[in-house]
């Protein structure tokens, strides 16, 4: 079998893994649930204006995340109960 090619994220968390600590059961399933809750299962098309756009991007690349990720957060902060 050859060697898995790792996206950088994924690169990151390997090169970062012994600075990661064990939880109890309680505390991982309760982190399960959230991963599970933000789960993106539904696709959004939408048009928005071209400067809103390149703004978002700007300060995606500053928090060095893609800009759908910052959109898709944004929305979550706005629709949570």
């Amino acid at each position: 079998m050859g060697k898995i090619k790792l996206t950088k994220e994924e690169q990151w968390y390997e090169d970062h893994a012994e600075e990661f600590v064990p939880v109890n059961k309680e505390k991982f399933e309760a982190i399960a649930k959230a991963l599970e809750h933000r789960k993106k299962d539904a696709v959004l098309n939408i048009r928005v204006n071209s400067y809103d756009l390149e703004h978002l991007k700007q300060k995606a690349r500053k928090m060095g995340i893609k800009y759908q990720t910052l959109i898709s957060e944004i929305l979550h902060q706005v629709a949570k109960p």
